[in-house]
């Protein structure tokens, strides 16, 4: 049983006291922050801005639709967990997931963290963002296994690929974002992504 924890404030992001992903978990059930754990460190998770927020759900129910569609699988909105490592433990939540059926437990979907690396990792960055941070991610994300990450960059209007092999390739507004052998036949014009009311 894990002892009553106390959530810290945002200026105390980073505890003496290593957590773990239990500790997490009964965080996020009592509390309306989101976290992240980070080799057993707090990591406090801001609100995204309307314009992130926006970008994240249209790309969310593309790869959704298209996932269900084709049988491919579970997606993964923007608060999901993914239990990367252990001693010390680390939880990452990548914006969009993607989870490949092969991957899947038999049974019922783990109600705690899933075990192991999304096979698709979207980051939407954010104003407030620092590059370091964002690409920092996108090699946690591809060290762990993912086999394609995508960084969504609003305020340029471009999409970085990056995959498992080093390669990376950016897309403009003008291109068309495909699933590549993640998501075969899966294609998003990036119009459609970053164009607003």
């Amino acid at each position: 049983m894990v002892a009553e924890l106390q959530v810290p404030s945002p200026k105390t992001i980073e505890h003496e006291q290593l957590m773990t992903a239990n500790d997490l978990l009964e965080i996020s059930a009592r509390d309306e922050n989101r976290y992240e754990l980070i080799k057993g460190r707090l990591i406090v998770m801001s609100p995204a801005g309307f314009e992130h927020g926006s970008t994240v759900s249209k790309l969310n129910a593309q790869v959704q639709v298209f996932v269900e569609e084709n049988d491919l699988g579970v997606a993964t909105a923007a608060e999901t967990g993914f239990y990367l490592e252990r001693n010390p433990d680390t939880v990452r939540a990548p914006d969009v997931g993607f989870v490949s059926k092969k991957k899947l437990p038999d049974g019922p979907l783990p109600r705690s963290y899933f075990e192991g690396c999304p096979d698709l990792a979207v980051e939407v960055v954010s104003p407030n963002d620092r590059v370091s941070d964002v690409q920092d991610k996108v090699q946690v994300w591809l060290s762990h296994g993912a086999k394609l990450v995508w960084v969504v960059e609003p305020k340029t209007q471009t999409v970085t690929i990056y995959r498992a092999d080093g390669s990376a390739q950016v897309l403009q507004s003008t291109d068309t974002l495909e699933g590549e052998e993640v998501l075969p036949g899966f294609q998003y014009p990036l119009e459609k992504l970053f164009r607003y009311p």
